[in-house]
């Protein structure tokens, strides 16, 4: 990867860590410089971040402790996905990431094309979830 793809990727898991960057945002400056999509992986705390030529960067991600539950609880994470969606009162990606890794989702992948993330149990279960119309 390009040291400036890298910068980006990286700018973009900072703006999700730190809340200065919505979604949609990370999303729209992903794509324009070319990324196809990433993939999160919370059992080894990291983000890849893909280009359609195949290249990729991996990053580290915040960790905090909270292991990835057993049992996938779909309703559970798309309660967590809602509240991003609708930037609920005390929203942070911190939390999401709580929630969801309680709910049993190992990980997740965007796909920009696709305009769809896939969220992931330990034991490959799924939950498909379309963007929301306001995303790029």
């Amino acid at each position: 990867m390009d040291v400036r793809g890298a910068e980006i990727a990286q700018t973009c898991l900072n703006g999700a860590e730190d809340g200065t960057m919505t979604f949609p945002q990370i999303v729209a400056m992903l794509m324009s410089e070319g990324f196809e999509g990433y993939a999160v992986d919370y059992r080894r705390s990291c983000a890849t971040y893909y280009r359609p030529d195949g290249d990729s960067v991996v990053l580290p991600m915040l960790r905090d402790g909270t292991p990835v539950a057993a049992a996938f609880d779909a309703v559970a994470i798309q309660a967590a996905i809602r509240e991003a969606q609708q930037m609920a009162a005390g929203y942070t990606y911190a939390g999401f990431c709580r929630k969801v890794r309680a709910a049993g989702c190992a990980g997740y992948m965007v796909s920009f094309s696709g305009r769809r993330a896939l969220y992931f149990g330990r034991t490959a279960e799924i939950h498909a979830e379309l963007f929301p119309d306001q995303a790029p």
